[in-house]
């Protein structure tokens, strides 16, 4: 009995150090709490339990801070991190801008890179269809004309694509034969003139001997037999270039034919394929482009036509042999804009002064750069008017990007399709400001009466402003 006081006085120390150790960790454990989150409102379904009461039954029903939902903060001595930003915000904006231009830039220049190539694969069916196209704008006019008079659509696009095409042929069949006429003349004159300059580079201050000028006929005579097999590639290429020709005349002749017989309902066919809510403006822009490239095609003949009878008359009256074949040239280089007319003034200078003289070169080219000014400022500006209008800038880097691209051909048709984009441009934009516009909120309350087109109800005349007759002067 004795050992029973030391044993309880050790059993009371024990305690109170257990008591002061759970008062230590219940104080910091409040002082590290974290706010108490805001809860929820509870969802949907059954009402909940109703809290236990107050005792030891409320203890044990207490659920775990896990099962709560708490995350326990890191203690105190865990080393802190600092927070990294978003990538997204810690790129600047102007590269953040920079680089969505770029990718979408991307895009579209490999999507015009494919179109690019596809049509170089096929260039010749496209060739083909572009002039049936350009000829159609040409011919369309006539056919629409007859049908007023009462012919049928048949019969009347049938008469006006064999006129047409018999003409085409009559004026090719023309210049063949003016050609094949006058060619001994033109050789004989040209040998004439090459004696001629020959003599004068004798008498001429640039000191030129005989034995110069042999050399160099000799040497031109070698280099054509050294390089006899390369020419006649080149001529076997040239029947090859004919061939391909020939075939884009007739692929041109047959959509010709239908475009001119059924071009309403192709068309109506292609805007099938466009989705519908492109439709409608792709529907307005439509025929706005077509009467473009009619307006182009017709004052570019018109233009050509007044230049080849006019430096043709020229020539003419100079007494330069081949007038009406350079005429003819002159009418065909004129579809190509700026180019061409050099190219065909330049084909009868040298003509001139290789059968007349230099006098006769130098009034031909005062004829031509007479006409060539006059269509400049005075043609193209009153036939073909504003709506096909282009800078001459863009009408030279598209004859050049044109040229580069497929040749002659693509610098014919470089123009007008740069006029057209033009304008289906222009009215697509118009077209989506006003959408804009009319889907737009209507304006409302003191808004509204500002951009009325009526008075308000209720409003004195006076105070009507421009829509109402204005106001009254005091």
């Amino acid at each position: 009995m004795s050992k029973l006081p030391g044993w309880l006085s050790r059993l009371g120390t024990e305690l109170t150090d257990l008591g002061d150790r759970l008062e230590q960790r219940r104080a910091r454990t409040e002082h590290e709490e974290p706010p108490t989150p805001v809860a929820s409102p509870p969802p949907p379904g059954p009402a909940p339990k109703a809290p236990a009461p107050e005792g030891r039954g409320a203890e044990k029903e207490a659920p775990p801070a896990a099962a709560a939902g708490h995350v326990p903060p890191p203690p105190s001595y865990a080393p802190s991190v600092a927070a990294r930003p978003d990538p997204v915000a810690a790129i600047p904006w102007g590269m953040r801008v920079a680089a969505e231009a770029g990718w979408r830039v991307l895009v579209l220049a490999g999507t015009l890179w494919v179109l690019i190539r596809v049509i170089s694969a096929v260039q010749l069916v496209v060739l083909a269809f572009v002039a049936a196209l350009l000829v159609t704008a040409l011919l369309q006019p006539t056919v629409a004309r007859l049908r007023r008079h009462g012919l049928p659509r048949g019969l009347a696009t049938a008469v006006t694509a064999v006129l047409g095409f018999v003409i085409m042929g009559l004026v090719g069949w023309f210049v063949v034969w003016q050609v094949m006429d006058n060619i001994d003349t033109l050789s004989e004159k040209v040998r004439d003139g090459i004696e001629e300059l020959k003599h004068w580079l004798l008498d001429s201050p640039f000191h030129v001997t005989e034995q110069q000028i042999n050399d160099v006929a000799k040497n031109l005579s070698d280099t054509i037999g050294t390089n006899t097999e390369q020419i006649t590639t080149a001529g076997l290429q040239g029947v090859t270039v004919m061939v391909e020709v020939l075939t884009g005349m007739l692929l041109a002749m047959f959509s010709t034919l239908f475009l001119l017989y059924d071009g309403r309902r192709i068309w109506r066919w292609v805007l099938k394929l466009v989705p519908a809510q492109a439709r409608p403006g792709v529907a307005g822009a439509g025929p706005r482009a077509w009467r473009t490239l009619t307006a182009y095609v017709r004052g570019t003949v018109i233009v050509a036509l007044i230049d080849a009878i006019f430096i043709g008359l020229g020539i003419f009256f100079l007494d330069v042999p081949m007038a009406v074949p350079l005429a003819v040239f002159i009418f065909l280089f004129a579809f190509i804009p700026l180019v061409g007319a050099v190219i065909s003034g330049a084909l009868a200078v040298v003509v001139a002064l290789v059968t007349q003289g230099v006098f006769a070169a130098l009034m031909v080219l005062a004829v031509v750069l007479a006409v060539q000014q006059i269509e400049g400022h005075v043609l193209q500006p009153f036939i073909l008017g504003r709506a096909v209008r282009v800078h001459p800038l863009a009408v030279v880097l598209s004859v050049a990007a044109g040229g580069l691209m497929a040749g002659i051909g693509g610098a014919v048709v470089a123009v007008p399709l740069v006029a057209v984009t033009n304008t289906v441009v222009g009215y697509l934009r118009t077209y989506g400001q006003e959408e804009a516009l009319r889907h737009a909120p209507s304006p409302h309350g003191a808004t509204a009466l500002d951009v009325a087109p009526t008075p308000a109800p209720g409003a004195p005349p006076e105070t009507a402003g421009p829509g109402g007759g204005g106001t009254k002067d005091a």
